[in-house]
């Protein structure tokens, strides 16, 4: 998942940004003063104390009025624009190391209010940032597209914001006025709100059930516990937990129905402010993605539903029950294989699976381990999930994780080590205003390693029973990266769509539109797979719906990197080339075009079509190994 902070509605600086993943990693209740420091991520190199960060805001907050200095002077000379964009950027790049440092002292323990309120003063100071920036693309439209192209002619040093340039050009016609663009700016922090709503209570004041296991054993289900008991053995177990666990999520949903409403009215506003036809085009001019793309995704998805449903009926006969329901989904395919790394080991195999994009590769990912780029451990109070948060341009990224051991946490710490290294090799070659790169792209790097890694593990393991379950965790890689989470893109989709035409966005209408699009892609009405009416209530557990028309992108960045990884994984040295290059190419292009750089054209079938493919490829594997044990 990419988190921005609201320094305008369309910041030039791009690496504002938090790159994460939530996936909801299985959690026990840990004294984080007992974990080893080694497991710890140090800040210190952020910052050396909460006090030495207090005073860098303070004069950040003080230094930023110096940018109206500029206002109604931007057109005067080619040496006054640079001056401006590079107090400008300054600005943005300090902003961006105060930002992670409290966003992750808050993640640390998100029952700490003075870590979060050292966060929500951030998201003010974003906002107060942008509102005193606000006067700059208004000013360079009324200059005239003509007097700055000249103006860049001229002065070396706006070289570097040429492609920025260009680009509020291009979005002129959603461009206001500068009174107008200070005021939505000024709105930032209430923006912000729904967002900030559902955080505090799916993670911190939510009262979560407790049941009790066929063991005896009690268990408490937060949302991190969660992503490790729907995994149980015994099916009862796993029942019994996610109808506990939703069925609490339902009996709040007035309350999230009213965030989530509150975000769908949030996009609604600045989509009509700033005259877009629709939520969806708003959200994908800036990036300048078309949105077909988004549309083919789902149409395309929709169309290969019947891989999926081969799948769903993979697992009901590797799991023998005589009906699949939603709460088999996430239970081992093979009971008698359990794969469990120490750190250590996991350091290992992570190492040697990224082997293909070399030494240099290799040898920074071995510094995200040693060095404490990564907070390894969950701990009570710890955000939930992973992610990777490259928003220090002179320090390095940083990882949150919560690792329990299992090979889905491995593959996690290859994912998340994927966004830290293209976090690194962007801020490492490009300028400040040209390394954040976008949204659209920020996946494949991630879901490039898991390739890399399942790819390496498949090499190394003979056994037929681990094959499979590698085979499956693969598949299910395919099931939650691409079919699940354009499933959820389709659910936003729809949830605007309601909203556009005027029709309530409550919990229940959120629960049946959810139930609706769940059934149709699990094929409950065709029996493949059961999903109970509790399920109805999962979209409260999703916190990827505050990052509005975020979640297609995880599905588009995957069947990119299964494309170019292929060529990569068969030695292709020029491959290899073009994927370095896009890593370290950070937002010096518009996102479509990165990817044809690199060898992928998202604007066409065809990686959708080559991960269909791939995916029957395993099946059929699986099939055999299946038939041999018979």
């Amino acid at each position: 998942m990419r988190k921005t902070i609201a320094v305008s509605s369309r910041p030039l600086c791009l690496a504002l940004v938090l790159i994460a993943l939530t996936i909801a990693a299985g959690a026990q209740s840990r004294d984080r003063a007992q974990t080893p420091e080694k497991y710890k991520w140090n800040l210190a190199e952020l910052y050396p104390s909460e006090a030495a960060w207090r005073t860098t805001k303070d004069t950040l907050t003080s230094d930023i009025q110096k940018l109206r200095q500029y206002q109604g002077k931007l057109s005067s000379s080619a040496g006054t624009l640079a001056d401006a964009l590079d107090l400008q950027a300054t600005f943005a790049k300090q902003l961006g190391r105060l930002y992670s440092y409290a966003s992750m002292l808050a993640d640390q323990d998100t029952r700490d209010s003075s870590h979060e309120g050292m966060r929500q003063e951030m998201n003010q100071l974003a906002a107060a940032f942008g509102a005193e920036s606000s006067f700059i693309e208004p000013e360079l439209l009324k200059a005239g597209e003509s007097s700055i192209k000249a103006f860049i002619a001229s002065e070396p040093r706006l070289k570097v914001y040429s492609f920025y340039l260009s680009d509020v050009f291009r979005r002129a016609s959603h461009t206001l006025s500068d009174s107008e663009e200070k005021l939505l700016a000024d709105a930032g922090p209430l923006a912000g709100n729904p967002a900030s709503l559902y955080n505090i209570l799916a993670n911190a004041d939510f009262p979560f059930p407790t049941v009790t296991l066929s063991t005896g054993k009690s268990v408490k289900i937060d949302q991190a516990a969660f992503g490790e008991l729907r995994t149980l053995a015994d099916r009862a177990d796993r029942q019994k937990v996610m109808s506990a666990f939703f069925t609490a999520l339902g009996s709040f949903g007035r309350t999230f129905g009213t965030s989530l409403s509150g975000e769908v009215l949030k996009v609604q506003f600045y989509s009509r402010a700033r005259k877009y036809p629709s939520a969806l085009a708003s959200q994908l001019d800036g990036p300048n993605i078309p949105a077909t793309v988004y549309t083919r995704l789902v149409d395309g998805v929709n169309k290969n539903l019947p891989a999926f449903h081969r799948y769903l009926k993979l697992r009901k006969q590797m799991m023998k029950v005589d009906q699949l329901h939603y709460y088999d989904l996430y239970a081992p395919l093979v009971s008698s294989v359990d794969l469990k790394y120490t750190p250590g080991e996991a350091q290992k195999l992570v190492l040697a699976a990224v082997a293909p994009l070399g030494t240099d590769y290799q040898s920074t990912v071995g510094r995200a381990f040693d060095s404490r780029w990564i907070d390894l451990y969950p701990n009570e109070g710890k955000a939930s999930g992973a992610y990777s948060d490259g928003g220090a341009y002179d320090v390095h990224p940083y990882m949150l994780i919560n690792y329990n051991g299992q090979y889905a946490d491995v593959s996690t710490l290859a994912h998340e080590l994927g966004h830290t290294m293209q976090s690194y090799l962007s801020n490492k070659t490009q300028p400040f205003p040209l390394a954040g790169y976008p949204t659209f792209v920020a996946e494949v790097a991630s879901t490039f390693n898991e390739s890399l890694l399942i790819d390496y593990m498949l090499g190394q393991i003979k056994d037929d029973d681990t094959r499979l379950s590698l085979l499956g965790n693969y598949l299910e890689n395919i099931k939650g990266t691409v079919f699940r989470q354009t499933q959820f893109a389709e659910f936003e989709l729809r949830m605007h769509e309601k909203a556009q035409k005027g029709e309530p966005i409550t919990g229940d209408a959120l629960a049946k539109l959810y139930l609706d699009v769940t059934k149709k892609y699990y094929g409950h009405d065709q029996g493949v797979c059961v999903v109970d009416d509790y399920v109805a209530h999962e979209w409260s557990y999703i916190p990827h719906f505050y990052r509005d028309f975020y979640v297609f992108q995880y599905a588009t960045s995957f069947t990119a990197s299964s494309a170019l990884a292929e060529k990569v994984k068969a030695g292709d040295p020029d491959a290899k080339k073009r994927y370095l290059a896009f890593l370290s190419a950070g937002g010096s292009k518009y996102p479509v075009d990165l990817l044809k750089d690199a060898g992928v054209d998202m604007t066409t079938d065809e990686p959708l079509d080559f991960t269909i493919k791939q995916m029957n490829r395993i099946m059929d594997e699986m099939e055999r190994l299946l038939a041999k044990r018979k």
